[in-house]
């Protein structure tokens, strides 16, 4: 199990933050996601072989958001 922590912008709100984790928590491998609105911080536990970061990065980036690097 990896932890992925990735900077998110456009989020506003807490219906934000549930879009987040229902986007990245529906993936397969994604055991938990954790969401701080203030920062902007998103971490993601999850098993790389079924969810590779760029899949996650994608699934967050699917949902209107985007992914600071």
């Amino acid at each position: 199990m990896n932890t992925l922590t990735l900077k998110v912008s456009g989020m506003s709100c807490m219906g934000c933050v549930n879009s987040v984790k229902n986007l990245v928590g529906a993936l397969p491998g994604v055991t938990s996601v954790q969401v701080d609105l203030a920062s902007g911080r998103v971490d993601v536990a999850h098993d790389p072989a079924s969810a590779t970061p760029e899949a996650i990065r994608a699934a967050i980036e699917g949902g209107g958001y985007s992914v600071v690097a």
